[in-house]
């Protein structure tokens, strides 16, 4: 199926799950019980309600077919449909990470991968 999932996450955080080989979430993440991703699609959204303004940020695509059904697709803002993991992420499931900085209108950059 070849689905990608998106996750917006402070390069220190991500630094963390790293040594630890799993991301277990961000506070938002571990308050709701559940990691949210943003499809290809949502993500400059995600990082505009959530993000405005932060930088030493990372966008990490993630292979969402490694979770099976862990991974759900639920709404959320406007009906629209998130990515929610239902498990921790492994770092064997990452695909790549990217800086996501911040340019000179206040909006992230987003790499070419993500259309």
């Amino acid at each position: 199926m070849n689905t990608i999932v998106y996750k917006i996450v402070p390069r220190a955080l991500w630094q963390q799950a790293r040594q630890t080989g799993v991301f277990e979430g961000a506070p938002v993440d571990l308050q709701d019980g559940f990691i949210h991703f943003s499809t290809a699609s949502q993500c400059r959204e995600t990082a505009r309600r959530h993000f405005a303004g932060m930088d030493d940020l990372l966008l990490v695509a993630i292979d969402g077919d490694a979770f099976g059904e862990a991974l759900k697709f639920e709404p959320s803002r406007g009906g629209d449909l998130f990515p929610h993991l239902y498990a921790w992420l492994p770092m064997d499931a990452v695909l790549w990470e990217r800086s996501l900085p911040v340019g000179d209108d206040g909006l992230h950059i987003f790499p070419e991968e993500v259309a």
